[in-house]
């Protein structure tokens, strides 16, 4: 069995492999849950990223390109059965752009592609970066986007340790650049939260650009983060899409 630092284990006998990216400051164990409620034959794969978790003593990356460039050489190893990618927030432009890479490489190319609370990357970002602004005024902009858990925000030790991980993922999404490219083969789903306030429906919808296959946009209660509230759903949209 092929092995690999980038996910922590895979099936041999897997069916299908669906990769996991999490959003920004996030990790594989926000997917820790995924194996027990879904089918057996879909090996879930929880991507491991550098500068965290076990991978915590690895330099972090901060330019999408070169992260999307060693992933595409490092899951190559355990890209031999059909694979599905998943991408939450960051994550979702993180596989969006490794699905183009593989695509290009006509060495192998996912059957389907899961994005969730992201907008089409050909529409630019709204709001001021704030990757550049300093700590305090840095993490009072994360108190107000959700997703880091208050309890990390206002501890001191626990801060000292996410703020450069958080910086980091947060640079890889505000320096992103669209390059306009032949739109994806595989069929993409594009989840948003009804109350998210950051991406809007018509945001989403532009993800149909992006393939000449299939295009679904599912709508889940929740805001910014129903990857937490609703989990139950969106596993249910993927074992839908994926016919298991």
């Amino acid at each position: 069995m092929s092995s690999t630092p980038w996910v922590a284990r895979t099936s041999p006998h897997a069916r299908l492999r669906l990769f996991c990216f999490p959003y920004a400051g996030g990790g594989s164990s926000l997917f820790r849950l995924w194996p027990q409620q879904l089918p057996p034959e879909l090996d879930v794969c929880p991507v491991l990223l550098p500068g965290r978790e076990t991978r915590w003593h690895e330099p972090l990356f901060t330019h999408l390109p070169s992260l999307v460039q060693a992933l595409a050489e490092g899951l190559y190893p355990v890209l031999d059965v059909p694979f599905a990618f998943f991408g939450h927030s960051l994550g979702a432009l993180i596989g969006f752009e490794l699905a183009r890479r593989l695509a290009r490489s006509r060495r192998a190319a996912p059957t389907h592609l899961f994005v969730a609370a992201h907008r089409a990357p050909q529409l630019p970002l709204p709001a001021s970066p704030l990757h550049i602004l300093p700590d305090p005024e840095f993490i009072n902009a994360l108190y107000r986007l959700g997703g880091t858990p208050v309890a990390i925000l206002q501890n001191e030790e626990m801060m000292r340790l996410m703020l450069p991980i958080l910086r980091a993922d947060f640079t890889l999404y505000e320096t992103y650049t669209y390059t306009p490219e032949e739109p994806l083969a595989c069929p993409v789903t594009a989840f948003g939260g009804e109350q998210d306030r950051l991406v809007s429906m018509q945001e989403l919808a532009g993800w149909r650009e992006q393939t000449t296959s299939f295009f679904t946009m599912t709508i889940i209660p929740g805001d910014h983060f129903f990857l937490h509230s609703h989990q139950s759903l969106v596993l249910q949209a993927i074992r839908q899409a994926l016919l298991l």
